[in-house]
């Protein structure tokens, strides 16, 4: 193997690295709720989420790691130390942020590692503009539809279940959440596994091998979705706990309404193509229920260090990615 193929080979498993990470990070998202009310115990959890984690590429297109590919940097800047750069700038605040049990976003830590490499490469030129827009924006779109939806479905679901028993409707809903734990586990996959697909398939293209145009090739579907499945596997247990319980304390029909609504505001990101944080998504879901319940139910202050996570993961990951990439210059 020659250097340049072992370059490429390397970023590939760089970037399937992130991907592990990434399932291995936000498996909170697709579980805590579920976890937390007792539906299911840890173990059975993970291989839930971490089956529709993998099965997500059956139901979607490849509308998101079309952004991430050819909509957040000019794919013509794109060289290997690009993409070096910005994996190990969205690694480094994952691992940071995992470690220290904060539900940050990969993805924003994605895109921000793109910008940090990219403008280090090209300049501010080399920025596609929109797609950083429209990416930001859903940083308070996301947690705001989240929430939204999540507080609808609580306000149609007490209306609909008046009528009946409190044990009767517990029951009922501890079987609708394995139906919604596993319909968020879906958009989960279907989000988060296209940006490391986009990340891999931008390499490919850049470098002549993909033949034709900006495409997906089917063994980086398959490799990634099982990279995240993987992680998920794995858990993170930290971040279950925080998203679990410390934001505010959960029963199965807030975990169904709260799942539920993170479900939906994914399924519509994905197929308009937005690389949204399912970490935001569920976060302003599972304050949403609290809400509806009693606004103090909410743990603001949890929910606040939360939030001023939210806005330092982009500049923060584009630092350490500039930093990466003038590494690179000095070899």
């Amino acid at each position: 193997m020659d250097g340049y193929t072992f370059t490429v080979v390397a970023l590939i498993g760089i970037a399937l690295l992130f991907d592990f990470l990434n399932g291995l990070h936000d498996a909170a998202n697709s579980i805590a709720t579920v976890v937390s009310t007792r539906v299911l115990s840890p173990q059975l959890a993970v291989v839930w989420a971490a089956f529709f984690n993998f099965i997500a590429f059956l139901f979607f297109s490849h509308a998101v790691a079309t952004t991430i590919g050819k909509g957040i940097i000019d794919p013509d800047i794109v060289t290997p130390a690009v993409i070096f750069g910005a994996l190990m700038g969205a690694i480094i605040w994952n691992l940071l942020t995992w470690l220290l049990g904060i539900p940050s976003s990969s993805s924003h830590a994605l895109v921000g590692g793109l910008v940090g490499a990219g403008v280090s490469a090209g300049g501010f030129s080399a920025v596609v503009a929109w797609g950083v827009i429209k990416t930001a924006l859903f940083i308070f779109l996301a947690p705001i539809f989240g929430m939204i939806m999540a507080i609808v479905l609580v306000a149609i679901t007490s209306w609909l279940f008046k009528p009946v028993s409190a044990s009767t409707s517990d029951r009922v809903f501890r079987r609708l959440q394995l139906a919604s734990a596993a319909a968020y586990s879906l958009g989960h996959g279907a989000n988060d596994a296209q940006k490391t697909m986009g990340i891999i398939t931008v390499l490919l293209f850049s470098q002549g091998l993909l033949e034709g145009e900006f495409h997906v090739p089917f063994w980086v579907v398959i490799t990634c979705q099982a990279a995240m499945g993987l992680g998920t596997l794995m858990g993170g247990w930290r971040i279950v706990h925080t998203m679990g319980s410390k934001i505010t304390r959960l029963t199965p029909h807030q975990g169904f309404c709260a799942e539920t609504g993170g479900a939906f505001m994914l399924f519509g990101a994905t197929a308009f193509g937005i690389p949204v944080s399912t970490t935001h998504t569920i976060t302003g879901a599972i304050m949403g229920v609290g809400a509806a319940r009693r606004a103090s139910a909410v743990r603001w202050g949890v929910a606040g260090n939360i939030v001023i996570a939210w806005f330092l993961t982009i500049p923060a990951a584009a630092l350490v990615a500039a930093a990466f990439y003038g590494l690179t210059q000095l070899f």
